[in-house]
């Protein structure tokens, strides 16, 4: 699960127009630390009765800042990711005030069925979970509080905003024929996982390492070790799902797969095959005839897509009207960084 900083990601939207040349000089002028000094702790906005500290937009935007840093980011960059960082805090403070004006709050039990189910859908149980976490270096308390901060809004958005989606069976039907017109008739699906290991000079080992180490995988596999455990450890491809790529019809695969699974039985890897980025494994965990997807069969998740798209949609619409209608003040320093956004929040703001 990404952080908040990027889990959510907003930018500011009806900026005020006066110029920002003085900040610019300020940002552009001194060391990665110049930003900083700029930045003791204190209230970074004002969001009706509530506030937002520096140091809460500072933690949001942390992780995500010093990547770019290491990166050699420039300081108006930093200063743009720090005003989306306000712009998440100041909608989390919209939010918080209505789940306490309607008493939804989310409980632990729901938190912790969501955590789970979160490491089902990722094929991992939950302590794998919260080790996976900890090396991306969020701690699990971290996580589980934005968890209760997702459903919480998502009670709210339900409580008072999912009753303006209308959605008509004339849509859901446009959106099989553009899914499904061209499916298959028939043949055979293959439900594959795959390993690969990348070579290359931006990883590190050669290609023909990167076979190598694929080669002595694979023999820890004919010797009773797990393809699934090796390819989360391993994988560059869905390595949380054990490199499970999902049931894909043969007439989709790539030439070079289909030769590699021919004569794979159930069950078996296939050779180690050399690709232009490095080397791979298949296993093949079964195979099973196609069966084309009818209307009524999609037409359930499709509606389910098509109505989280228009409520994506009226969620952004009402989230503006509410900042609107809120006393919102921006101080110091994020009064002037929010100037040097260029996307508005309507383009980058999401559902959770």
């Amino acid at each position: 699960m990404p952080s908040p900083g990027s889990r959510v990601r907003y930018s500011p939207a009806h900026l005020r127009a006066h110029p920002a040349a003085l900040l610019l000089a300020i940002l552009c002028t001194g060391t990665p630390a110049s930003g900083d000094e700029l930045l003791v702790d204190g209230i970074a906005a004002q969001v009706g009765a509530d506030i937002v500290l520096v140091s809460e937009v500072m933690d949001v935007v942390s992780r995500t800042e010093k990547r770019m840093r290491a990166a050699g980011a420039p300081e108006s960059e930093i200063a743009k990711l720090r005003a989306e960082g306000l712009e998440t805090m100041i909608e989390w403070r919209l939010i918080e005030k209505l789940v306490r004006d309607t008493e939804l709050y989310a409980t632990d039990e729901e938190v912790d069925q969501t955590v789970g189910a979160i490491a089902q859908e990722n094929g991992i149980s939950v302590d794998e979970l919260k080790e996976s976490l900890g090396a991306q270096g969020m701690p699990y308390d971290e996580y589980r509080a934005q968890m209760k901060r997702e459903l919480e809004r998502r009670k709210i958005v339900n409580a008072l905003v999912a009753n303006r989606v209308h959605l008509e069976e004339s849509e859901v039907k446009a959106a099989y024929e553009e899914q499904f017109a061209s499916q298959p008739t028939g043949g055979t699906q293959l439900h594959l996982r795959q390993l690969v290991v990348p070579g290359g000079e931006e990883h590190g080992r050669t290609t023909a390492e990167a076979c190598s180490f694929v080669q002595e995988l694979r023999k820890r596999i004919e010797a009773g070790g797990s393809f699934e455990e090796l390819a989360q450890r391993y994988s560059a491809v869905s390595p949380q799902q054990g490199g499970d790529i999902g049931w894909i019809h043969e007439d989709t695969l790539a030439s070079w797969m289909v030769q590699a699974v021919a004569e794979v039985e159930d069950g078996g890897v296939s050779p180690v095959v050399e690709l232009p980025f490095g080397c791979t494994l298949v296993k093949v965990v079964g195979r099973r005839e196609y069966e084309p997807v009818s209307y009524e069969k999609a037409k359930p998740t499709l509606h389910a897509q098509l109505f989280e798209q228009k409520l994506s949609g009226e969620y952004r619409q009402w989230m503006e009207t509410l900042r609107d209608n809120t006393y919102i003040e921006r101080r110091g320093y994020f009064a002037e960084a929010s100037n040097l956004g260029s996307t508005s929040r309507q383009d980058s703001s999401a559902i959770p």
